[in-house]
């Protein structure tokens, strides 16, 4: 049977679109968000008094289990919408989702001793792969390292996390100028 190179480009096409714009949805949609308000993906996926990969990889804690399928999501609606495109970009869409479980694993293997190689560095750096030792970084350090498939979604996350918190800043000096201002005006205007 030889398939159809048109349906080998939707396959690899769906592929892709999953990887990239999933990626971007789950980081923009989800895990910023979460750095910026949420609780739920802090106490869970960076909670360093336990292993991160029993945590990331076997657990069954239902908080954890729901992080991890908030953080699935965009990747799962994603998938659903490209099945609208036959069945080249539904096994697309399907192996994008089995191989993106598979890097899940894969990048929690550090704490396992996962050394990456010379060669797989090089190849994943020049296609912005993000590899097991960047995401022993974001574990460390939940402000740096962002992207859970592309490392480079890290700088835009970056910069609309400090415009949130920037925005917060300025938000909380403004509440607290205009109630100076309000007990002034009740301090000088005595009520009659």
């Amino acid at each position: 049977m030889v398939i159809p190179w048109h349906e080998v480009l939707v396959f690899f096409a769906a592929l892709a679109v999953l990887f990239v714009v999933g990626d971007l949805l789950s980081t923009m949609l989800y895990h910023v968000p979460q750095h910026i308000w949420g609780k739920l993906h802090l106490r869970t996926h960076h909670d360093n008094t336990r292993s991160y990969w029993e945590h990331s990889i076997v657990s069954v804690d239902p908080a954890i289990v729901l992080d991890g399928f908030l953080g699935a999501l965009p990747y799962l609606v994603l998938a659903a919408g490209l099945t609208r495109f036959g069945p080249a970009a539904t096994a697309g869409a399907l192996v994008g989702l089995a191989l993106g479980q598979l890097h899940v694993m894969y990048r929690h293997t550090c704490e396992l001793g996962w050394k990456s190689p010379a060669w797989l560095t090089r190849v994943a750096r020049a296609i912005g792969l993000v590899l097991p030792e960047d995401h022993n970084g974001h574990h460390k350090n939940p402000d740096a390292d962002f992207g859970d498939i592309f490392r480079f979604y890290d700088a835009p996350a970056r910069a609309v996390i400090a415009a949130a918190r920037t925005g917060a800043r300025r938000q909380r000096r403004l509440q607290r100028l205009r109630a100076k201002r309000s007990h002034r005006g009740r301090t000088q205007h005595p009520a009659t």
